[in-house]
């Protein structure tokens, strides 16, 4: 009797970064934090960056996968190295940016959310990286899942049914 492994699950954990080429699955859980995964069909490589906040301005960017503006350079180099000199042609899924915090007194911390969101794009776009898929907003937490092979994600929302980006 012959027995089949299971993919690998590669957690990415607050402002981390994971890659994987051919088989494995990368996963996270986000609030108000947003989840990017790049995907290159073709070359079968995935990524998945679990952005904490908009921006490294003014901060120690310790980290480079805390931040929009580190974290999506980042994840696309990582992959670039795992292609090795192939050409990588990179399409995004972005999820989360839930507003966990709409309740709060603290105005500063109900908008990062929404600045989450917005720099992810705004970075993409600046990268030239198209976002085919979104999953974005509302008030519940997320988990998401990227398949590395065919960059297949499923969300599941705390709550609801899994959505298949």
């Amino acid at each position: 009797m012959s027995s089949v492994a299971a993919p690998q699950m590669i957690p990415v954990a607050m402002g981390e970064i994971g890659v994987c080429r051919s088989e494995g699955t990368l996963r996270t859980l986000l609030g108000s934090c947003v989840g990017i995964a790049l995907t290159d069909r073709q070359l079968r490589v995935s990524g998945l960056a679990h952005v904490v906040l908009p921006d490294s301005l003014g901060r120690n960017p310790d980290n480079s996968g805390k931040f929009a503006d580190t974290a999506i350079p980042e994840l696309v180099r990582r992959m670039q190295s795992l292609v090795g000199s192939q050409k990588l042609n990179l399409s995004a899924k972005i999820a989360g940016g839930a507003n966990m915090f709409s309740q709060s007194s603290i105005s500063s911390v109900s908008n990062v959310s929404s600045q989450n969101i917005e720099a992810v794009e705004r970075v993409l776009r600046r990268l030239g990286i198209p976002i085919i898929a979104r999953h974005c907003g509302g008030v519940a937490g997320r988990r998401m899942a990227v398949n590395a092979p065919n960059g297949a994600v499923t969300i599941d929302l705390i709550g609801s049914d899994t959505v298949y980006l």
